[in-house]
């Protein structure tokens, strides 16, 4: 393993689910740092979940480094580490939820270097923690809230 890598902890959250909903990240360089969310009128958990590993991987002004990705999602980490949205992807993500952003994270996922690593949701984990309460205080963004027009034309969850 190199000394250098990027360490990027992500989370999603919708109030309701479908609701209004956000994601929060935090990137770790070295001794830089840096914090990314967004807010949306109607959207999934999931779709925030996997929105916000996307937009952490899309911020990334390199792709020489290893980066680590630690979320609390299930959904995106058991795709990726079991290779399920490979086999997606394969069938054209038939019957599969989300493909609008399956398709965006496979086109920035394979341009990267990048581990996914599950951690427990609301145990302590200071970063985890952190990109929660990003995600949650998006998701209040009141007339400022973005649309998730994946959502909103049926691509993505029912």
């Amino acid at each position: 393993m190199s000394a250098a890598q990027i360490v990027i902890y992500t989370d999603g959250s919708a109030r309701g689910n479908p609701g209004p909903g956000g994601y929060g990240v935090v990137m770790i360089y070295g001794k830089h740092r840096r914090e990314l969310s967004e807010g949306f009128q109607m959207t999934t958990n999931n779709r925030m979940e996997l929105l916000a590993v996307i937009r952490g991987l899309q911020s990334l002004k390199r792709n020489d480094i290893p980066v680590k990705v630690y979320t609390d999602s299930r959904y995106v980490s058991d795709a990726v580490n079991k290779r399920w949205v490979f086999n997606w992807e394969a069938k054209r993500f038939k019957n599969k939820k989300n493909p609008d952003l399956w398709i965006e994270f496979l086109e920035v996922y394979r341009r990267l270097n990048v581990s996914f690593i599950w951690v427990k949701g609301h145990a302590n984990i200071p970063e985890n923690e952190r990109c929660d309460r990003l995600a949650v205080e998006a998701s209040y963004g009141g007339d400022k809230l973005l649309i998730d027009s994946g959502y909103v034309n049926n691509i993505g969850e029912s």
